[in-house]
This record gives C-alpha cells, structure tokens and sequence, in this order.
C-alpha cells in the first residue's frame, strides 16, 4: 500500500515511523509499521485536575506516565465545552460554528461531515471504541444501519463497579478484546471513551471507598462555597478521574506487553470541564482550558517535555490522518481548521504552535423557551478571556422555572439553589445562576476562576478591542453565521430526542422529566 505525506511533515513521520523510500521516491509502509492511534477521553474533567499538573487531591498514574514519558500539554482548549459539541470538534477536525446542526448539544450529526475514524477504516486501519463515542444525539442511517461516526462498538465484556453510577463496562476486557480482534495485525485506531467522571456520583464514595479526606482539598472555587457538602462532591468527581485512569494504566499496561506500546501515539484528554455549577457548559477558563497528555515512544523527540503553546480539539484529527499517512484533500473531509501537532513532536515548530483560542457555544441544553440556547463567542489569551454573551437576556443555565437544565443537579448545585431559598438572596447563585452582561473581560493570568469582570473597565479598553478585532477576524474566516448576521440559526435546529420544545410542553402542564437534573432544582416561585 502507497501513502503519500503533507510536505511539511514528510521527515517527521518517515524518520518516526519507520518507513522506507522506495526506488521511485515513494515512501511505502507496512501496515504492521504504521503507527497506532489510541485516543482516551473522561467525560467532565476540567484542567488541572490531573497529578501531572500539581494537583494533590486526583491521583493519575497512568496519565502522569504518559506526561512523563511523552508531552504534557499546558494549554489545550475545547471549542466548546458541552459533550456532543465537542467531541464533534474532535472527529472533524472544525470547530463547532463550522458543523451546523453539530454545533448543538443532541444534535442530528449532518451527513455531510465525515470523520477521520471513517477515513482511517477505508485506509485500511483496524477502528473501534468502548463505552461513550460521540454522544448524545442522533449520527443518522447510512445504508439502512445506524451509522458508526468511530467505527464499531466494544462494550461487550462487564465488570462490578467499585460505586453506584459508575459504569459496569470492563474498558480494558474490551480493548484487550478489539485487539485480539486483529489477525491480519493491521493498525488500529482505538477511543476509550469512558463515562467517568460524568455525574450522578454517589454521594461520599470519594471518602467512604477512595480513603479521601476532605482535608486533601487545597482550594475550593471563589463561586462555590467552602463546605463539606462541596468538598465531598469533589472528591467524588476525583474519585471517578482515578477510576478512568485505573483503566489506562492497565491498558497501557496491555499495549506494553504486546510490544505495541512503542508505536502507538496514546492521547488522553477530557471533553469538556467538570459537571459542576459555573463550569460545564459555560464558557469561563475552567469549562474549555482541559488536561492533555500525549506519548508516542516512537515518534515524539525529547520526550517528558511541557509544552504551553494552545493546541486546540480541532488539532487531533489533522494530526491523526498525519500519522496514517492520508493527505486532508484526500481523505473526503469537509476542509479542517485545526492543523497536525507533527512539529510539536518534532520540535521544528518555528514560533508558537497557536497564539490565542477562539471558543463559543449554542445549544447546549434544554429548559429556555423554544429550545433556544445561550449563545457565546469569546477569546482566551495567555493573558485574558474575552466573551461575548450574544443573549444577555436569557438564563445562563436555563430558566429557573425549568429547573436550570444547563447544569448537571449535584449536591454543590442543590446547596447553593437552597443557599438562596433561604436567604432571599446570594452570592454564589449570582455567579453561578444569575444573568451577565453582554461582554465579559476577565485577567485569566491572575484570575483563573473569572471572578472580575474588566469589560466596563476604560482602563483595559485598548485590550478588550484588539481581542474583539482579532476573535471577529477568526470567525469571519471560519464562515461562522454570528459574523454574518445568521447566529440564530443554530436555535431552529431540532434537538435530536423526543424532549424537544422542553420548555413550552412544561410550561403547558405536560409532565416531562430531565434525567440529569433533580427535580428540587425546579425553581416554585418566579424569579426574575
């Protein structure tokens, strides 16, 4: 089989992939040299809850030895911080302004968007994954069957989960079995999605069953209050990260044994941030800034190094049809915005990778009238955070009579709705709950939690108008429809399950019910 390669990243891959140039000046690869991909993802895990990055209260052997021994990545950004949105991001390569009807939580996926999984099948790698691929919502039919946006599912194979609400997936009996399932030895491509730490948790396991004490916490967010009802709820959010990463370590544990490890390209990242108040969801540092560890013994130059250039979710499927040799125009992709992380492998990057991300938001829920969403556009710097709340009129987290179902319930959800129940008013569900401004201008370099907005401050208004001009400039280019007076847009497209129009059948008398928030989240008296 002939592969030809980008230009700008020919050396790299023949030099890292063992590959030989033929008579002609081709480059031909054995399949069996092909370099592997396994793309491992927790579901709700905000930057830095990882040990590599400092944090003493989550323990992460497997990822800090992926860190250790391959790159750890200090600033890597979703588009978009809401599960579906994002991993959308993740298999094409486009931010999610870029993806239509994708660009929503529970979406229908258009036809239109082809993944880099699809494209690696047809070149003939070995694809599959476990547990959440690209979830929730509807991919569509492609002859006749469900269509498979990561190839085939393996979820066969059960175990006894250590607390209620974690998954009885056996993630590492299934990969072991998708690699048995590989007699021709071809290379295969793997997405470990498990469904940890996404919520309900069970109240305390992190304590009761983990050994954790509420002590091991060294901060808790200026948004939440600091008690032990808050404290416990992180510790069971970290004890369900210790959960994924017990899987990786034993995963790579498997790939070592079978003398795969060396060439296998091991990325282990979160979709979104943690599914607490203010973050998932949302648009501040902590919903989009997420851990990032990449190892590829083969292939990655001076490995244990930290890299702090912004790499962004659009990177990872340039980069990965990069590895398997498929030039972009060739691989019948919608053109991708994001670009190969090869040179930062190679260290032949000349400058930084990416100077500054541009994020935003749509739909990322239900519980507004007429399923409409809460629309952001913004900037991260190393410096600042820029946003622009397109809808300031609306509820941030959906509407209190709805219950605020752009907010996973959880114990610190429940303790600050009560906080203001009892007290008639409070600062915490104003930060978490409450309306904002139009524009929002934060100093993330000192305020990591977004707490002082600077957007009215004539102080930083040079600041906040190059970051408009320069946020503007990326998505005229990216073709994104708020640019162009056609934002509104993304709030007619229909949410895939059948609680759509949430809202309005609600506020009829129909009696709907939303799994994932609890029904004391539902505001009785009308707040305005």
């Amino acid at each position: 089989m002939i592969f030809k390669f980008n230009q700008h990243i020919l050396p790299a891959v023949v030099a890292f992939s063992g590959l030989t140039a033929t008579a002609n000046g081709q480059t031909a690869a054995k399949k069996e040299q092909q370099p592997n991909i396994f793309f491992c993802i927790s579901d709700d895990q905000s930057f830095p809850h990882a040990g590599a990055y400092g944090c003493k209260w989550v323990k992460t052997p497997a990822f800090d030895r992926v860190a250790r021994e391959g790159i750890l990545f200090t600033n890597a950004y979703t588009c978009n911080a809401k599960c579906s949105p994002s991993r959308s991001s993740i298999l094409t390569g486009r931010n999610t302004w870029q993806l239509e009807e994708a660009g929503n939580h529970v979406p229908f996926f258009p036809a239109k968007f082809k993944t880099y999984a699809e494209t690696l099948i047809e070149t003939g790698y070995h694809v599959g994954f476990t547990a959440k691929g690209w979830a929730p919502g509807n991919p569509g039919m492609v002859n006749g069957k469900k269509r498979e946006l990561l190839g085939p599912s393996w979820n066969v194979h059960k175990t006894t989960p250590p607390a209620k609400y974690i998954s009885d997936n056996d993630y590492t009996a299934n990969f072991e079995a998708f690699l048995k399932d590989n007699p021709d030895g071809k290379p295969f491509c793997f997405w470990f999605g498990s469904t940890e730490p996404h919520r309900p948790y069970e109240f305390k396991a992190g304590v009761t069953k983990g050994g954790k004490s509420i002590s091991e916490i060294d901060k808790v967010f200026g948004f939440w209050p600091d008690n032990d009802t808050v404290r416990n709820d992180m510790l069971d959010y970290a004890y369900e990260i210790e959960y994924f990463d017990s899987h990786l370590g034993k995963m790579l544990n498997i790939l070592e044994e079978k003398g795969l490890l060396e060439n296998t390209m091991i990325v282990v990242t979160a979709d979104n941030g943690m599914p607490f108040p203010r973050v998932k969801g949302n648009a501040y540092e902590l919903s989009n800034h997420l851990p990032l560890a990449i190892m590829w013994p083969k292939g990655i130059k001076n490995p244990g190094r930290t890299v702090d250039d912004f790499v962004s979710f659009t990177d990872f499927a340039p980069t990965f049809l990069d590895l398997a040799g498929v030039p972009e125009k060739q691989g019948g992709m919608q053109k991708m915005e994001g670009k190969s992380l090869f040179p930062v492998f190679s260290e032949t990057q000349k400058g930084e990778f990416r100077k500054f991300m541009v994020i935003g938001k749509e739909r990322t829920d239900l519980g507004r009238p007429d399923d409409v969403g809460y629309p952001i556009r913004g900037i991260v710097t190393n410096e600042f955070l820029y946003l622009r709340n397109y809808h300031p009129e609306r509820w941030p987290a959906g509407n209190p009579e709805t219950g605020y179902m752009d907010c996973d319930g959880s114990p610190t959800k429940s303790f600050i709705l009560n906080d203001r129940r009892s007290k008639g008013k409070s600062s915490y569900w104003d930060l978490n709950f409450g309306k904002v401004s139009g524009e929002q201008l934060f100093r993330v370099s000192t305020d990591q939690e977004c707490m002082e907005n600077l957007a009215g401050n004539p102080i930083y208004a040079a600041v906040k108008s190059k970051l408009i001009k320069k946020m503007t400039k990326k998505l005229k280019k990216d073709g994104d429809p708020r640019m162009f007076g056609k934002g509104d847009i993304f709030d007619t497209y229909p949410y895939s399950e059948d609680t759509r129009n949430f809202y309005n059948r609600v506020m009829a008398g129909e009696k709907l019910k939303a799994g994932w928030i609890e029904p004391t989240d539902i505001e009785k008296e009308k707040i305005e």
